[in-house]
């Protein structure tokens, strides 16, 4: 079992050994792997700090999610309006 408190989603870049995560549910919470497992390790330890630090600032800190879910997916285009 993947001990995660917040739903997290994993992308897949152009480059094979480099993978961006992000959670929807925890604003402002992104980071980088160079695995699936690798960024499901830096998840579980970086949600934890992201969460002290909004706790430190006064932030409101979202509920967990008692259901979360890991999505892998290949990494959306950006659309920028010229």
């Amino acid at each position: 079992m993947i001990d995660i408190e917040y739903s997290l989603i994993i992308e897949a870049t152009k480059e094979p050994d480099y993978f961006g995560f992000y959670s929807t549910e925890l604003k402002g919470f992104t980071g980088i792997g160079h695995s699936i497992e690798d960024c499901i390790y830096k998840a579980k330890c970086g949600m934890k700090e992201h969460i002290s630090l909004l706790k430190e600032r006064g932030l409101p800190v979202p509920l967990k999610n008692s259901e979360p879910k890991i999505i892998i997916q290949n990494q959306k285009e950006l659309k920028i309006a010229v």
